[in-house]
Order: C-alpha cells, then structure tokens, then sequence
C-alpha cells in the first residue's frame, strides 16, 4: 500500500505562495517516499493566496482588473467568482491591492498607505453582479483602518472645514465626521463577509498601529500617530452609526480594514478558518 500524505500548507509571506509551497513539498515528499500519493490541499488564511485557494477548491474563475494600489499607483489585481453556488459569489483578497508586497521596503509609510485600491475591488464585484462577497483580510500593507476603501464605495470622510481627507491612516488625525449619503446603494443588497484573524483589536495596547505598525515601516513616533487616528476614526464611526468598532474582535484585521467592513460597509467579520473550511475540506482528505 502506498505511503499517502496530504500537503497543506498556507503561503510563506512574501516568498513562496501556498500553491508553490505546496509544490516543493510535494516534491520533497516524492524524493524520500518515491511512490507515494500526495493530495494537495493548499489553505489560506485569508492573505495572499486567499482568492485563487476558494476558486481552485470550487472550479470558478478568476477576473483581472487594475486599482490604486497602496502607495497611489494603478496595480493589477483580480476578482474571484465561486463555482457551483447558488448564489453568486466574489472571492476578493485585500493583500491583491493594498497587500505589503506591493510597498517596496524603502517606501513602506503606514501613515500614508491607502486601501482605497479594496474598495475599487468590491465595486468590481458589484458590477460583476456579486450578491455576496468574500472579503480575505491579511498580509496588509496598510493602517488606515480601510478609510480608502469607504471612500472608493462613496463614503466621505470630512474634516472640520467640510473638505474631504486626504488618502492614509494619518490623515485620520483630522476627521471631524463621516457622510454615508452617497456610499454605493448596491452595498444594502450584497451580504459581505470578511474572513478576518480574530484577536486582532484596533484600539489600545494591542492596538493594530502599535502591534503592526513597526512591521510596515512605521517608526515611533508614527506608530502613536496611528494609535491616535485609530482611535478618533472609531470615534467617528460610533457617532455615524451607532457601532463600536474599537472593542469588536476582528476589527483591526488588515491595517484596521476589518472596522470599515463592519462600521461602514454593514459587513460581518468571521474568524477566518470558519470561511475558508466551508470550502477546503481537509477533513475529507484526511
């Protein structure tokens, strides 16, 4: 009887993507066990990887489009569709346009880094006719608090003059109130729900800015100017709604993106391996 092993890694960030990691182990395998059945079963934790993860486990399709990326400039992404579900429904990995991969080393500046490229992708996957949305939240390049997202979906974020903010997390410092008026009607029709890692606060000590903020380049001082622009961001959406992101779980997933899914965008957040075992079954192939 052959040695059967089942291969099922995630990715290795900013290197080898879950696909190709699973690749090489496959290989190694075969090296040391020749003759043996490998089944590969590429996961993702909603970062890099996410999209192609859900559609490959579900035979959909992949859809090419450009955004802003994080540092400003047009980036090709992508929008996925599941197949073989009743109702139609994108796969989108926010890493695809405001992922750290995306900001060169020598320009990483959270305090400036926008997710205004997510929002272009959901509004993508309106247009394609989504009626529920995926949304993997991971490997951020961003602490913005997915601001540029809400405004790519209409959102405004104004200041104390009635002008709009500028794009990134440290323009938050200056938010004054949020106009929801012309945030994009098709968004009460489509159930968003964001995979998200679910210990990760937006607010306090533990605090996305303060926990994540040094990884994306920010140094002290920026780190406490994102810790503040956090904190006055959750303020504003708790008057603009009535919800408290700052003491949600999940929130501060992705830079803070995962407190603009729930306050702005009527999303939910989920524990992220409660989205992704809907549709990687490894316990079928275990």
């Amino acid at each position: 009887m052959p040695f059967r092993v089942v291969v099922a890694p995630s990715g290795f960030k900013e290197s080898l993507s879950a696909e190709q990691a699973a690749d090489c182990i496959e290989k190694g395998v075969l090296r040391a066990f020749p003759g043996s059945v490998v089944v590969k079963a590429p996961m993702a934790d909603g970062g890099e990887g996410f999209t192609r993860a859900l559609i490959g486990a579900t035979n959909g399709t992949i859809h090419p489009v450009t955004v802003t990326g994080p540092l400003g400039q047009p980036v090709p992404a992508f929008v996925g569709f599941l197949g073989g579900c009743t109702e139609r429904t994108a796969v989108i990995e926010m890493a695809a346009a405001a992922g750290l991969s995306l900001v060169p080393r020598d320009r990483r500046n959270p305090c400036l880094t926008t997710s205004y490229g997510v929002g272009e992708l959901v509004r993508a996957a309106l247009n394609g006719g989504a009626r529920r949305i995926l949304l993997g939240c991971g490997d951020s390049g961003i602490n913005d608090g997915g601001a540029g997202m809400a405004q790519a979906l209409g959102v405004r974020l104004l200041d104390a003059a009635g002008r709009d903010l500028d794009r990134g997390g440290a323009a938050l410092t200056k938010l004054d109130r949020i106009d929801l008026g012309n945030r994009d009607p098709r968004l009460s029709g489509v159930r968003i729900d964001a995979a998200v890692n679910w210990h990760n606060q937006l607010l306090g000590e533990r605090g996305v800015a303060r926990v994540f903020g040094p990884q994306k380049g920010a140094t002290p001082e920026q780190v406490e100017e994102l810790a503040a622009a956090m904190e006055i961001y959750a303020a504003r959406i708790k008057d603009s709604t009535d919800i408290d992101v700052g003491s949600a779980p999940g929130a501060g997933a992705s830079g803070g993106l995962g407190a603009a899914v729930l306050g702005l965008l009527c999303g939910k957040l989920h524990p992220r391996y409660d989205i992704v075992m809907q549709y990687l079954d490894v316990d079928d192939y275990l």
